[in-house]
């Protein structure tokens, strides 16, 4: 393992990395020369508007969402103790889904506001429920029931959208595009609206990271020691709402990304929460930079989105966690 401090510097120059192969590989490649002077020498030409107008934007859209939701899965799995919990996993992707796909349904609006504000409503309700129902004292045990609550909930979700979709034509267009999980044609617009929530949940995460490390040994253990327990755990709901929700609600939901960044951050560094929080942020940005590059490099000149990528990344990472004899609570 790495110290903290050399972590977080190498996850910086990847981070760097993954941001310039985002402007410069896509249908079509440009020059790094080409990059720099779109970038920072305001050079006019057919490939400057390119990075400009189309990857620069879907390039920060796509560090923000994997900042957010890297961060709320380290959360996540910090206050349950479950190294499985993920915003995907435990249902908050699909209640989002849920929540856009009853607008749709019932009321029939289609505008691209009215669904990030329903998606932001549902993936919030879930992430607070299942924050709430995990947040008591856990035994291992407990641990266990819930993630089977959570898949649970995350079924029942997908299965009453999936109703919803096949009962409306309108709902089924509206869907077949927004829970794809995608960083492409997004409203971005729409997606600096939500970036002072992004900006608010991350100042909480990590400020919240802090009393992790003491609410791992129990709830009386960190009494004892100071931490203010209650204030502790409701900082850690709203701080996962504030990150999982926007960005689901502006990507859709894209798995397995909470889950892959605070694992691929605890190979990197030391379990300390206060360093584990921002460094699977940091992982989070990278991992879905690379695969949103991925994705349009692999099937020109078409392209897989995101969110299909990160389900081949992150369903053979899942099948790993699940198989290692020493899977225990954090």
């Amino acid at each position: 393992m790495l110290r903290p401090p050399l972590a977080a510097g190498l996850l910086t120059a990847g981070l760097a990395l993954a941001v310039l192969l985002s402007l410069a590989f896509g249908s079509n490649t440009i020059p790094f020369g080409e990059v720099w002077g779109a970038l920072f020498a305001h050079v006019d030409s057919d490939n400057a508007t390119v990075i400009t107008s189309q990857r620069l934007p879907r390039t920060l859209l796509g560090l923000a969402v994997g900042l957010a939701l890297g961060m709320a899965g380290a959360l996540m799995q910090g206050h349950t103790r479950n190294p499985l919990a993920d915003p995907g996993l435990f249902g908050v992707n699909a209640g989002a889904a849920f929540a856009v796909a009853c607008l749709v349904y019932g009321v029939g609006v289609e505008s691209d506001t009215a669904l990030v504000a329903a998606a932001l409503l549902g993936a919030g309700a879930v992430a607070t429920l299942i924050a709430l129902f995990g947040l008591r004292g856990l035994s291992r045990g407990a641990l266990v029931m819930l993630a089977v609550a959570g898949t649970a909930l995350s079924a029942l979700l997908t299965a009453l959208t999936t109703a919803l979709v096949l009962l409306d034509k309108r709902t089924l267009d509206v869907m077949r595009f927004w829970q794809v999980g995608a960083l492409a044609d997004r409203d971005y617009g729409l997606a600096v609206l939500v970036v002072p929530l992004l900006a608010l949940g991350c100042v909480l995460a990590l400020a919240n990271a802090f009393s992790l490390n003491s609410l791992g040994l129990g709830a009386d253990v960190a009494a004892s020691l100071g931490t203010r327990v209650r204030r502790s755990r409701v900082t850690g709901i709203v701080a996962i709402t504030l990150l999982a929700g926007p960005a689901t609600a502006v990507c859709g939901p894209i798995a397995f990304l909470g889950l892959v960044a605070p694992h691929a951050a605890r190979y990197l560094a030391r379990h300390d929460q206060r360093w584990l929080v921002p460094l699977a942020g940091l992982c989070g940005a990278v991992v879905l930079l690379l695969a949103d590059t991925a994705g349009r490099v692999s099937a020109r000149p078409g392209e897989l989105q995101a969110g299909i990528v990160m389900a081949v990344v992150g369903a053979p990472v899942l099948l790993a966690l699940t198989r290692r004899r020493k899977l225990v609570a954090l």
